[in-house]
C-alpha cells in the first residue's frame, strides 16, 4: 500500500491530484498522462530549463521594475529561478519533449514548479497559488509563444561553447597526428583506386582544415542567428497583456543573465513564427555531422585488414570484435560516429520539415525543433569527444608498410609522366599491370631515365608538393 499523498489542484478541465512532493502542478500531469512518446523529459536538457528559468526571471524582473509585480512575489520568483539555474530542481521537469501544444505544457510545467518553490520561499504550501499563482505572476506578460522560443535560442547558447571546445580539441588532436605522420609518405586514392604520393601528415591536416572550417563559421554565425528573441511579443507578436515599456526591459535583463548579445526582434510577428534560425543551424550541425562520417569512413578505409586491408594506420583497440571469429578487433569508434552522423542528418530532416510546418502566425511544432536542435548538439559533442579521446589521440603509423606501397604502386607512374611522357607512362602502368612488375623496375630496364632522374623525381618531398621546372624536361 502507497504512503504516498496527493494534494487537488483546478484547471480549465477540471480536479486531479497532484502528488504533494511535486512542485510541477495539474497542467503539467495532463501533459505528463497525455505525451508518453519519447521517453525524453525536458530535464534531459539542462540548458533548456536553465534557459526557462532565465526567461521568467527576466519577465519578473521588468514586471517589477514597471510595477505590476509586488517586492514579495518578485524577490520569491526570482529566488526560485535562481536555485533552477544553479540545478536544483530540474528532475520537476518531466513533460515529453515531443508535445502538442506548441509548447504550453512545457511552459506550464516551467510556470508551476517557479510557483511552487516561490510559495515555499514565501512561507505558503505548494499549490496555494492565491498567494502566487503560476499564470497570473510566473507568466505575466508572456505566452507560451514568446517564452518558449525564447528559452530555446537561451537553451541552445548556453550550450554553444560547448560544441566550440569539443570541436577546437578534435581539431588540435588531428592536427598533432598532422604533425606526427608528416615524414611518412603514403599512396592518395581518388575513387578508391591508386592516385598519386602523399604524406599521412597532409591526410591528418586535411582533416583539421575541414574542422577548422566548421568551427569558425559556428563561432561566428550561431550568435548571430540565436540573438534576436521575440519576447515581448506575447500571444502573435502583438504584444497583447504587456506594458510597452516590458519588452526591452525583459530582454535587457535577461541579456545581462545570460551573457549573450540578447536583442528584442525588431518584428514580433515574423519573429514568433519564423523557424528559419533554427534551420540553419540544424544545417551547420548537418554538415559537421556529415563532414565527421567522412573522416570516419576513411579511417575505417585506412585500418583495414590488417592483413588483406589498406592497414596504413592502426586505430587504438577498444574491445574484442566478434563472438566468433578470435583476434578480430573492429573500428568501434568511428563506427559509432557515423551513426551518430546518421542521426543528425536525420533530426535535420525532421525538424525541417517541423519548420515548414507552421500556419499562420504561429509554429506548433516547436517542441519538436527544440528536441532535435537540442539531441542534434549534445550528440555530436558527445561523439567528437569520444572520437578524440578514444581513437584519434592513439593512432599509428605502419610507416614502411606505407612506403612499401608507394613503391609497388601503379600510381607512382603518375609523378614520372612529365619525364617520360604520357604515352611511355600508360604503356609503362599498362606492362606493370599485365606482368606484376614494379614501375620502377621496368622504367630501369628500359632506360627511360637514369638513376640520378629517378632519385630527383622520387624523393619525398618532390612528390608531395609543386616542384616541377621546365629545365628538369627533356625536349
Amino acid at each position: 500500500m502507497s504512503d504516498q499523498t496527493f494534494r487537488t489542484e483546478k484547471d480549465l478541465l477540471g480536479s486531479m491530484d497532484v502528488p504533494s512532493d511535486a512542485y510541477y502542478g495539474v497542467q503539467t500531469l495532463r501533459a505528463i498522462n497525455n505525451f508518453k512518446l519519447t521517453g525524453v523529459p525536458l530535464s534531459h536538457f539542462a540548458h533548456l530549463v536553465n534557459g526557462l528559468a532565465m526567461v521568467k526571471w527576466s519577465a519578473a524582473a521588468a514586471n517589477h521594475k514597471l510595477g505590476y509585480l509586488s517586492d514579495e512575489k518578485y524577490h520569491a520568483i526570482e529566488k526560485a529561478c535562481q536555485r533552477i539555474i544553479k540545478g536544483e530542481f530540474h528532475d520537476q521537469f518531466q513533460v515529453d519533449m515531443i508535445q502538442g501544444g506548441a509548447g504550453t505544457s512545457t511552459n506550464m510545467n516551467a510556470n508551476e514548479v517557479i510557483a511552487n518553490i516561490a510559495l515555499e520561499e514565501m512561507g505558503h504550501k505548494k499549490g496555494e497559488y492565491q498567494y502566487l499563482h503560476p499564470n497570473n505572476d510566473v507568466n505575466m506578460a508572456q505566452s507560451t509563444n514568446d517564452a518558449y522560443p525564447t528559452a530555446i535560442r537561451v537553451g541552445l547558447l548556453l550550450g554553444y561553447d560547448s560544441i566550440l571546445v569539443s570541436l577546437s580539441k578534435l581539431r588540435d588532436s588531428f592536427a598533432k597526428k598532422g604533425k606526427e605522420f608528416s615524414h611518412v609518405i603514403k599512396m592518395g586514392r581518388t575513387q578508391l583506386q591508386d592516385a598519386v604520393p602523399m604524406t599521412l601528415g597532409q591526410e591528418f591536416n586535411a582533416f583539421a582544415t575541414t574542422m577548422t572550417e566548421d568551427l569558425e563559421r559556428i563561432r561566428v554565425l550561431v550568435p548571430d542567428l540565436l540573438c534576436e528573441v521575440n519576447l515581448g511579443g506575447t500571444a502573435i507578436g502583438t504584444g497583447i497583456n504587456a506594458d510597452p515599456h516590458y519588452q526591452a526591459l525583459a530582454v535587457e535583463h535577461l541579456a545581462r543573465i545570460t551573457g549573450h548579445k540578447l536583442l528584442p526582434a525588431t518584428d514580433l510577428i515574423e519573429a514568433t513564427s519564423d523557424m528559419g534560425a533554427f534551420v540553419l543551424l540544424s544545417g551547420m550541425l548537418k554538415r559537421t555531422a556529415v563532414k565527421l562520417s567522412k573522416i570516419c569512413n576513411d579511417l575505417r578505409l585506412l585500418s583495414s585488414g590488417p592483413r588483406t586491408g589498406i592497414n596504413e594506420i592502426n586505430l587504438p583497440a577498444r574491445q574484442p570484435g566478434s563472438s566468433i571469429m578470435p583476434g578480430k578487433v573492429n573500428p568501434v569508434i568511428p563506427e559509432a560516429v557515423n551513426q551518430v552522423a546518421f542521426t543528425v542528418i536525420g533530426n535535420d530532416l525532421a525538424l525541417t520539415l517541423a519548420a515548414e510546418g507552421g500556419q499562420l502566425q504561429l509554429n506548433v511544432m516547436e517542441p519538436l525543433i527544440a528536441y532535435k536542435t537540442m539531441s542534434s548538439s549534445i550528440l555530436l559533442i558527445r561523439a567528437m569527444d569520444m572520437l578524440r579521446e578514444l581513437c584519434i589521440d592513439g593512432i599509428t603509423a605502419n610507416v614502411e608498410h606505407c612506403k612499401n606501397l608507394v613503391e609497388h604502386s601503379i600510381g607512382l607512374v603518375t609523378a614520372l609522366n612529365p619525364y617520360i611522357g604520357y604515352e611511355n607512362a600508360t604503356r609503362i602502368a599498362r606492362k606493370a599491370l599485365e606482368t606484376g612488375k614494379g614501375v620502377l623496375e621496368l622504367v630501369r630496364e628500359e632506360k627511360l631515365l637514369s638513376e640520378d632522374e629517378l632519385e630527383k623525381i622520387l624523393k619525398p618531398e618532390n612528390m608531395i608538393a609543386p616542384h616541377l621546372a621546365l629545365s628538369d624536361l627533356k625536349h
